[in-house]
């Protein structure tokens, strides 16, 4: 497995949780990792394929409600043990890519007007982020004995802290420009 398909990590993980199907991962991803985390089909469905053909994961058959065979992914032992040791791995990549941020960098191309609008729709888009989280963290809170509950709650806590201070930024960056 390559170090660097980060999205295999991302499966196993969700399918250390639940067998899950190639659009129900797709959906967990969009739910509730999409504040730190991204996934598209079209990366999902072949990482599927080469941790299944390294014993990562198997498939179950399933029928979906129309009748048709549903493919369903489970974890492996092998899977669960490469899933434990990329979590201890200390090393870890923690890119940013904001495009708004760049769009700022080259705003000198355009008018501050154009910068406004960007850092206006950039933080339309943070507070409700913002909602969606402070939601989860409501949900979560009341079922905390839950370990696993416990690591959601702390990737939630980091998204609002972080959020709020992309908020605190949009202000301080609209004093700046006017």
């Amino acid at each position: 497995m390559a170090k660097d398909r980060k999205i295999d990590m991302v499966i196993l993980g969700l399918l250390s949780h639940d067998d899950m199907t190639g659009y129900d991962i797709k959906k967990q991803i969009d739910g509730s990792i999409r504040f730190f985390w991204k996934g598209s089909f079209g990366s999902i469905y072949p990482a599927l394929a080469e941790l299944e053909k390294q014993g990562s994961v198997r498939r179950l058959k399933g029928n979906d409600s129309g009748g048709r065979e549903k493919i369903i992914y489970s974890i492996t032992g092998q899977g669960k043990e490469i899933l434990r040791a990329w979590v201890r791995d200390e090393k870890a990549s923690n890119d940013l890519k904001y495009e708004t941020l760049m769009k700022l960098f080259f705003g000198g191309v355009e008018s501050k007007e154009t910068a406004l609008r960007n850092i206006e729709v950039f933080e339309e888009q943070i507070k409700a982020d913002l909602k969606v989280l402070q939601v989860y963290k409501a949900n979560i809170e009341k079922a905390l004995d839950e370990e696993d509950h416990v690591y959601f709650y702390l990737t939630i806590l980091f998204g609002i802290e972080t959020y709020e201070a992309y908020l605190k930024w949009c202000n301080k960056a609209r004093k700046v420009l006017a």
